[in-house]
């Protein structure tokens, strides 16, 4: 897969820290691939299918991506008064990152208005009295939102894993200068503990039995307008990458997966669901075999 896809996709965690690290940072694609997130099939909360390791979680995936890439920062939360003192304290030159927040409370999103579990991410570049400025990267520059309207978004008790209140990243610093061959050696290591855990097989399994069954509206929508998108990305990106890094072993699994996760959106979309449901079971042995691929490329 040699034609690189470049568009809209919710690469919130990776485009957010590509606009903190500037010319100095490694680009959206090496950072979602050094977070892990490409890397397995799950089933969390209320059987809702996410196309990432059953251990891999959002923080985590931040806090992988800069370690690999050399850049450090310093992080807080639990308490609401010291993190908006520190997202006033954000400019331009130095942005914080606030997060994670409830995409579906922001009151600039249109057409959510209600929690949805979308754990999200702002830059944060200044407040302006009681109107904290930012970058939303799913297509908001530059946009505004009250500070107590951000607060109730912030409060990181509507996902379908733990998260700490008020978490907010701040004085990104990059620590030492680091290759993206290197950072893509070192993301195997992550692959392969990513693709270790268990329930991978069985995730992709229970995904085939839930698409035959009874979709819930929300099961459902988490599929067709985050997670197919999400992970085909990932997941062609990661192909691509390994690809020009030589690593084919790898690289052809992670092709195959791209292609069978991005031909669920029409089958979902006309409600194929048989032919979903064969995509999921082909799925189910990619993961081990991509794993295996890892550890031979890794060994050469």
């Amino acid at each position: 897969m040699t034609l690189r896809y470049l568009g809209n996709s919710p690469y919130c965690a990776a485009n957010s820290l590509s606009v903190i690290f500037g010319p100095a940072g490694p680009g959206p694609a090496t950072l979602e691939v050094a977070g892990g997130s490409p890397f397995g099939i799950a089933i969390h909360g209320d059987d809702i299918i996410y196309f990432s390791s059953p251990v891999w979680r959002p923080d985590f995936g931040l806090d992988n991506a800069m370690r690999l890439a050399g850049w450090e920062c310093d992080r807080i939360h639990g308490n609401a008064d010291d993190s908006v003192a520190i997202l006033r304290q954000a400019t331009w030159d130095a942005p914080v990152l606030a997060g994670p927040i409830e995409m579906g409370l922001l009151p600039y999103v249109p057409g959510l208005g209600q929690a949805v579990g979308a754990d999200h991410n702002l830059v944060v570049i200044g407040v302006e009295g009681d109107m904290v400025r930012g970058h939303d990267v799913i297509g908001w520059p530059f946009v505004t939102v009250p500070v107590d309207a951000l607060l109730k978004t912030w409060q990181g008790d509507t996902f379908a894993y733990p998260a700490d209140a008020y978490a907010v990243r701040f004085n990104f610093r990059q620590t030492r200068t680091v290759s993206q061959d290197e950072i893509l050696r070192q993301a195997m290591h992550t692959a392969v503990e990513q693709l270790s855990a268990p329930g991978i097989a069985e995730a992709a399994e229970r995904a085939a039995q839930l698409v035959e069954g009874d979709l819930s509206s929300m099961q459902y929508k988490y599929l067709v307008e985050f997670q197919v998108q999400a992970g085909s990305r990932r997941l062609a990106d990661a192909a691509a990458l390994y690809r020009e890094q030589g690593c084919d072993g790898p690289a052809a699994i992670l092709e195959r997966q791209a292609l069978l996760v991005g031909s669920l959106q029409l089958l979902l979309m006309t409600h194929e669901y048989a032919q979903s449901a064969a995509v999921f079971r082909e799925l189910g042995p990619t993961y081990a075999q991509l794993r295996e691929a890892f550890v031979a490329q890794i060994g050469d």
